[in-house]
């Protein structure tokens, strides 16, 4: 198994000389951004950060790791939320950051394909494929900074998923390095490809426990013709489900997103968001944010809103409503909804779960949950949003005003297992896109079956004989 301690300075030598001084970081000063996940939860250590430029030299950096036993942490955009890329604590792992591989190595408009280095920024994808008269779906609140080995790591969703899949969807061959050092070329192009394991499934939302993913195929998709972006005020989530079920009758596959989010979301992001505002009138307890996309005409798509909106009202669904006029309120409207849980911030602790259950379960989960809550913390400021078009709830919950907000952060474990609890009664998943990492490790080897937490083993064993991969995430050691 890799070693904890850190190596020593002849053989931080040896892994340097890999990728050249110039790409090495050593300084504490230099280092200490990586070592913190985005929330503040987890805080590793690490002597070193490498930057390869190639995937040979990714390939030389895992050869000689696992000849020592050295511990490597995949990095990309340092962007995930459960402690998946942190190092830890005891300081012996080296991290490795594809920040220089960021390559878009071809873009194949006719076979609606992108191939690109995982170090690419996720908004550079997105800008790559613009350029081609082409889309790019996937959209997350952190796109300007997250990068697609880290997306592909996690298996991402965002908010085009009811449309266009997550990455597992979106991504049609890989490229990867083994932690042994091996270079394994998958960049298959092909929709159809039925020979044998499919190795891409593996690596995709492996967290980088399996080896390093230094390339990839994604899908590309035509740019929509039309588009309409409405947000509605609602009296309840039930509402939005009956509104929701219209949508889909109407709509298809037009429809690419449908979110819901509750008032005091909104009221959280025009106090601590700059730029954001209230559009409608009066205040509703609930918000469904709608897009709908056409690939015929924008006189298609307004048709559609216009009568789903009228349906809306006429079956009292709908409170009140407001359709985008342009590009610029489109993007307000959904930076309202993407900046939801940074105005969070601002209000003190937060306890977070990223969870789905059956899309027609939602509104049933959300007051069981609201109830269970409020029980164990009265005052607690509920902030649950998200893509109820999945079924994936951001279900956060915010301390109540004057709390303490270390005591508060203390109960996350307990939160979490009464939330979480409701949500497998369910059938639901107590990780929806967020990924395992640190965070919900030990809660995965109780929620899944013996045979399945012994299957995941057996793979990690197979793949990372040595130990090497980002130890200590995902399954524990066994």
């Amino acid at each position: 198994m890799s070693n904890t301690t850190s190596p020593s300075p002849a053989l931080l030598d040896r892994f340097a000389a890999i990728v050249g001084e110039a790409n090495v970081l050593r300084e504490p000063a230099d280092i200490a951004p990586r070592l913190i996940e985005n929330r503040g939860l987890y805080r590793g250590a690490s002597p070193m950060v490498l930057k390869p430029g190639t995937t040979a030299e990714v390939a030389a950096i895992l050869t000689l790791a696992s000849e020592t036993g050295t511990a490597i942490v995949p990095q990309t955009g340092n962007t995930g939320l459960v402690g998946g890329q942190t190092p830890r604590e005891a300081g012996g792992d080296l991290i490795l950051s594809l920040e220089r591989m960021n390559r878009v190595r071809e873009v194949d408009p006719v076979a609606n394909i992108i191939v690109v280095d995982a170090g690419c920024i996720l908004a550079d994808v997105q800008r790559a494929a613009d350029n081609a008269g082409r889309l790019f779906p996937l959209s997350l609140g952190s796109e300007g900074s997250c990068r697609i080995g880290g997306n592909l790591s996690t298996n991402a969703g965002g908010t085009a998923v009811l449309a266009y899949g997550n990455m597992r969807q979106l991504c049609l061959g890989l490229e990867a390095v083994l932690p042994t050092g091996e270079i394994w070329d998958g960049l298959r192009r092909l929709k159809k490809d039925n020979t044998g394991y499919d190795l891409r499934d593996l690596f995709i939302g492996a967290e980088g426990t399996l080896g390093v993913i230094t390339g990839a195929v994604l899908k590309m998709f035509p740019q929509p013709l039309g588009r309409q972006v409405a947000l509605a005020g609602l009296a309840s989530p039930d509402a939005a489900l009956a509104l929701f079920q219209e949508a889909s009758n109407r709509c298809g596959t037009a429809l690419t997103g449908f979110e819901l989010m509750p008032r005091l979301g909104v009221e959280f992001t025009t106090r601590h968001i700059p730029g954001v505002r209230d559009p409608l009138a009066s205040p509703h307890d609930w918000y469904a944010l709608i897009d709908i996309s056409t690939s015929d005409s924008a006189e298609t798509a307004e048709r559609m809103m216009q009568a789903l909106l009228e349906h809306g009202f006429e079956e009292g669904l709908v409170e009140d409503a407001v359709v985008a006029a342009s590009g610029a309120q489109q993007a307000a409207l959904w930076h309202m909804r993407e900046s939801m849980s940074d105005a969070q911030k601002p209000e003190g602790g937060s306890i977070k779960h990223d969870v789905s259950v059956p899309v027609s379960k939602i509104p049933a989960f959300m007051e069981e949950a609201r109830l269970a809550v409020l029980e164990a913390i009265p005052g607690a400021r509920i902030c649950a949003f998200g893509h109820l078009g999945d079924g994936n709830i951001h279900y956060n919950i915010s301390q109540p005003v004057g709390a303490d907000k270390q005591a508060f952060i203390a109960r996350w474990r307990e939160i979490n297992h009464i939330v979480h609890g409701i949500v497998l009664s369910y059938g639901g998943s107590i990780s929806a896109e967020h990924g395992i990492g640190q965070l919900k490790r030990d809660e995965l080897a109780v929620i899944r079956t013996g045979i399945e937490i012994e299957l995941m083993r057996r793979i990690k064993r197979s793949f990372d004989p040595a130990g090497i991969m980002n130890p200590g995430k995902v399954i524990a050691a066994g």
